[in-house]
């Protein structure tokens, strides 16, 4: 997806037609919509034909893009598990893994990259009520899998702006609920991550966009992605339009909530109440 839109908008600046670049790799012009929208997969060798017909030449461009098209071809860990996630999340989870930096936009839950084990099997039970204990156990360990970029030696940025209604929503018992907040609150003092909390006083604004994630991408060429799910389907949106409002949204938001040296003392209040 994120090469598939970087060679879309390489083509529309130069003004060559989805015909005319499908000519280039043999291919027809419906292949170059696939393309570009990330439905199929690449060949190098279309690709570097591509970027050659788009101007691109100099390696400093090029390598990168020929690394990503790589990349979109191995096979993710995530595979696995095809059978309870739908393809659209596959994708998701691919992006997270390619991320440089997120910012994370939560009205509901404890961010998901945030949540402890028992935190995530209470909320996954909530939002899969047909599934089996099986499925949610399987749930948990792709949720638990994905947690593991915060841990890695290139850890990617998290910069949470959360509801302060979804951390006092009891979703399990006290013990998890303490359990939670404890985890948010080491990973603050370890600084491990930015967690702002919007007061519920402040919160209006929150609830009118819902929860979203941005993600941004070590390559200066790509765009930023922001990410919406639905019940059934998500949204990514990478035209500049969009993204710019989104980005507004965050920053209005990162203003509006209390700042990050905050976020420790209202996280130990919290845990206090739940005494």
């Amino acid at each position: 997806m994120l090469l598939g839109g970087q060679l879309r908008r390489l083509r529309e600046s130069r003004g060559i037609s989805p015909k005319d670049a499908g000519e280039a790799i043999r291919a027809s012009a419906s292949k170059i919509s696939r393309l570009e929208l990330g439905r199929v997969g690449f060949k190098k060798r279309d690709v570097a034909d591509l970027l050659t017909l788009y101007g691109v030449i100099a390696a400093e461009e090029r390598e990168p893009l020929l690394e990503l098209a790589e990349r979109a071809n191995r096979p993710g860990w995530w595979q696995s598990y095809s059978d309870i996630l739908p393809p659209w999340f596959e994708v998701y989870i691919g992006l997270e893994e390619a991320a440089s930096a997120l910012r994370v936009h939560e009205t509901r839950f404890v961010p998901e990259l945030l949540q402890t084990e028992e935190y995530a099997r209470a909320a996954l039970g909530l939002g899969h009520p047909m599934a089996s204990a099986t499925e949610i156990e399987r749930r948990v360990n792709v949720l638990m899998r994905r947690q593991r970029i915060l841990r890695r030696a290139d850890p990617p940025l998290l910069w949470a702006l959360v509801d302060e209604a979804a951390l006092r929503r009891p979703i399990a018992d006290r013990e998890v609920m303490r359990a939670q907040l404890a985890a948010l609150l080491d990973a603050v003092r370890a600084q491990d991550v930015t967690l702002q909390i919007v007061p519920q006083a402040r919160s209006a604004m929150a609830a009118m966009a819902g929860p979203f994630s941005l993600l941004r991408f070590a390559e200066a060429s790509l765009p930023d992605i922001v990410y919406m799910e639905q019940l059934t389907s998500a949204l990514y949106l990478d035209k500049q339009a969009d993204l710019s409002v989104y980005k507004r949204h965050l920053d209005r938001m990162s203003v509006n909530a209390s700042p990050p040296a905050a976020t420790g003392d209202l996280l130990a209040a919290l845990l206090d109440g739940l005494h």
